[in-house]
């Protein structure tokens, strides 16, 4: 490829360590070669999927030697938002946790924190008024680049997360016994889970996903091109919840690195509340993962960081294991990040 052809394609920021260079890719025509592949979330998988669904932009950021070879990398993702009511319309970047980084080269170059400040802020500066905010969510460890994240004008939500557990106990001994009654009066009754495999299934998921979030402006929704894309995966599945010939409830989870991830998830909860739709999902897909050897279920996203929340405390019931955490955001309107940022100061 050419000089000309690999500029127009990746921007290169300058690192002041020693022999690194951080680069930005759009187009998967130019993507290294030897991208470390072990999570999904920073993959060339999830790149080329979000290629291929509408309204979505990849930008692959990695940090590379004087040789070529990668030793950092992380997935940030460009979601175009917009809707007749409420009537909105922005860009938005979301980056799921903080990259993947070379075990040994981190910690020649000064540790994967520093790695990761290199990419947070060439990612910051490409992007610049291209998008409304940034959000990092989901990292490892609550203080994790701390530093990095501060240099780069970020500023930190208290959030709550919350993991199941499912290699030291069965999910059968983690859950109260009127949970259980529930879900086994539920099957009594009639009610099945499996995973989606066809045609017809696939449509009743996502009407019941987007009928669900209809009115949650917070809850974004990918096109269908993106959830087929995980139905035909091998570290993903698609499940529904059927009662006779109605779909009442539907989730969508990832497998990653011995973990299992619960990314969407919808219910009928109200006009099938005697079927308990929403507990039936969510235990159907705890099951799951623990027949399959996964180390942990990951709640991906339990609501807004309020005292009270519903949802956050049903799924505690499940004998989950809360743990507080930092989302990061940066405002690319440079008076209303510094007011955010002193609004959320520690």
């Amino acid at each position: 490829m050419s000089l000309a052809s690999r500029i127009k394609h990746y921007f290169v920021f300058l690192s002041p360590m020693s022999e690194l260079s951080t680069h930005i890719y759009t187009s998967d025509n130019s993507l290294p070669g030897e991208l470390m592949e072990d999570n999904v979330f920073h993959s060339t998988r999830l790149f080329m999927l979000c290629k291929q669904t509408p309204r979505y932009k990849p930008y692959m950021v990695t940090v590379e030697d004087s040789a070529g070879k990668v030793v950092a990398q992380m997935l940030a993702i460009i979601r175009r938002r917009m809707s007749w009511f409420p009537p909105y319309l922005y860009r938005q970047c979301t980056i799921l946790g903080e990259g993947v980084f070379s075990n040994a080269d981190a910690a020649c170059a000064g540790g994967s924190a520093e790695l990761f400040g290199m990419m947070l802020s060439a990612l910051t500066h490409r992007l610049g008024r291209r998008v409304l905010f940034i959000e990092v969510s989901n990292l490892s460890q609550k203080m994790f680049a701390y530093r990095q994240f501060r240099q780069c004008h970020y500023f930190p939500v208290r959030w709550m997360s919350i993991h199941n557990s499912l290699h030291s106990r069965t999910p059968e001994e983690r859950i109260s016994k009127r949970l259980q009654r529930r879900i086994n009066t539920a099957y009594e009754r009639g009610a099945t889970t499996c995973e989606v495999t066809t045609d017809d299934e696939f449509a009743a998921f996502m009407r019941l996903l987007r009928h669900h979030n209809w009115l949650k402006p917070k809850r974004y929704i990918p096109a269908d091109e993106f959830f087929r894309g995980l139905m035909k995966a091998d570290d993903s599945s698609l499940f529904i919840t059927r009662y006779r010939d109605m779909v009442i409830g539907c989730s969508a989870v990832v497998f990653s690195q011995r973990q299992a991830y619960l990314w969407y998830a919808a219910y009928r909860r109200k006009t099938f509340a005697w079927l308990h739709p929403r507990e039936l999902t969510i235990w159907h897909t705890l099951k799951d993962a623990h027949s399959r050897g996964y180390e942990h279920m990951f709640f991906m996203d339990v609501g807004l960081p309020f005292r009270k929340n519903t949802f956050r405390d049903f799924i505690l019931r499940f004998g989950g294991k809360p743990t507080s955490t930092y989302r990061w955001f940066h405002c690319s309107i440079g008076w209303l990040n510094r007011l955010l940022s002193w609004f959320y100061r520690d």
